[in-house]
């Protein structure tokens, strides 16, 4: 497994030859500010679109924060979704599946279609559809014609989480580790052609999110007491984000004026998880790649119960003095602290 991780970090530096202080977007200052938000991805996004029976998203302690009880939200209370909807000073937009529960006027402001554990291509959640299929939603409620007009979607805003299911699934696959690099190419291309498609149903305005940096996530920072990033798993997040630049300028360059950009989490995470600097608006957590909520033993899970309903997990005293709340995702504050940092990147063009 070693040599593995050596493997993809030379080949990822070879390849590279850049730093990741390149993967900076340098088109926001052309997006308006948009007045509603249509929503494509995964559980970073995902405000609720998965079944109550088919998720722990919709389990204690999951949404302890906010609303007060599980929401669907992998969380104990916002998400990325919600907190550039806060933004952009609209409402959260409402999840795909509770459409025909919404009335009108809460679907003005856009509509949710990301899922928990999803990806570009089908992951291990095979059920759930990935982002080609919820692209079609879209399409479908577009075509329906009673809810979204054309100058709706011109005046509205495609976010797109990608934050590495597809490489879960590569990894759970057991494919060769020479394969990788390869893989992670298609998942651009694939992205790309995800972008392209939202772009010519009309939304002239797509933020994208850049890859954070996997090897900070408490799944893969345990092994040092979550005291060190996992350099060689950050090695191959630097190639997916610097194919994923390339990807978007070119977009721009088809598409002027440039409506494509970077929401760029990987160094907006690294501010908040490893900067010693004070960031305006930024929490400084004590032991950042900790998690608030964990299983009692490797064999349990953030809201996991055994047959007599008994509690497997532990939850921190206080989630807000956390990063992250499960192995996996950030809790509230920490998405908060997040969008302080994108911000500052995003407060000169969302005018």
């Amino acid at each position: 497994m070693e040599s593995h991780k050596l493997f993809i970090s030379l080949f990822l530096f070879s390849f590279l030859g850049v730093k990741s202080d390149h993967l900076q977007h340098s088109n926001l200052k052309r997006l308006m500010k948009p007045n509603r938000l249509f929503v494509f991805g995964d559980s970073y996004a995902d405000t609720g679109n998965i079944r109550k029976s088919l998720s722990d998203s919709w389990k204690l302690p999951y949404g302890v924060t906010f609303p007060k009880k599980p929401s669907g939200r992998f969380s104990d209370g916002r998400v990325a979704t919600d907190f550039l909807a806060r933004y952009l000073g609209i409402k959260s937009p409402i999840p795909y599946t509770w459409k025909n529960y919404a009335g009108k006027q809460r679907l003005l402001y856009g509509m949710n279609y990301a899922y928990g554990g999803t990806g570009v291509f089908k992951t291990f959640n095979n059920p759930l559809p990935n982002m080609t299929t919820q692209i079609d939603y879209f399409q479908k409620v577009l075509a329906a014609g009673n809810i979204y007009s054309t100058s709706n979607l011109h005046s509205s805003l495609a976010f797109v989480s990608v934050a590495g299911n597809d490489y879960g699934t590569f990894m759970q696959q057991k494919r060769p580790m020479t394969e990788f690099p390869g893989f992670i190419k298609q998942v651009i291309d694939q992205t790309e052609v995800n972008l392209r498609r939202i772009h010519k149903l009309g939304v002239k305005k797509i933020a994208m999110a850049s890859l954070q940096p996997l090897g900070c996530l408490p799944s893969n920072t345990g092994f040092t007491s979550f005291q060190r990033c996992n350099a060689s798993d950050n090695a191959y997040v630097i190639l997916h984000n610097t194919l994923l630049h390339k990807a978007v300028a070119k977009l721009n360059n088809e598409t002027k004026p440039s409506t494509f950009v970077i929401l760029d989490l990987y160094k907006a995470f690294l501010t908040v998880l490893v900067s010693k600097r004070l960031e305006p608006g930024v929490t400084r957590f004590v032991n950042p790649m900790k998690p608030c909520c964990v299983g009692v033993t490797s064999n349990y899970s953030c809201s996991n119960v055994d047959e007599k309903g008994e509690k497997k997990y532990t939850v921190c005293e206080n989630p807000k003095a956390s990063f992250f709340w499960d192995i996996f995702h950030p809790t509230d504050e920490g998405w908060r602290s997040v969008y302080s940092v994108l911000r500052e990147n995003l407060k000169v063009v969302m005018i």
